[in-house]
């Protein structure tokens, strides 16, 4: 798994909500994973973006976030934002993005 003690959920309220999903299989497994959620207008976001421990820097999770927002940008978004941890900015950067100051609240 590529979150450490995660239980499966019904991850069907998420899809839902998305406004574009990408997965990647191989031998019939679920190996990677992004989602984007929208605003409803020109803002799209980033979540979930995991690549199973076996798959990993082999340029998975760079294709499967580069799908993504082509498939938000198809859908008329103008806007892709993700937020990351620090030792996150190198990969977010060969996907595209380009760091900026923003806020968080935890609820």
């Amino acid at each position: 798994m590529s979150w450490p003690g995660h239980r499966p959920v019904p991850f069907a309220p998420v899809l839902s909500r998305s406004l574009a999903w990408v997965a990647a299989r191989r031998g019939g497994r679920l190996v990677g994973f992004v989602n984007v959620a929208g605003d409803g207008g020109l803002q799209a976001f980033v979540l979930d973006t995991t690549v199973h421990p076996d798959e990993r820097r082999r340029g998975l999770g760079v294709r499967l976030v580069r799908a993504a927002a082509d498939e938000a940008r198809a859908r008329g978004a103008q806007w892709l934002h993700v937020d990351y941890e620090p030792h996150l900015e190198s990969f977010y950067a060969r996907c595209g993005f380009r760091p900026t100051t923003a806020g968080l609240l935890q609820l």
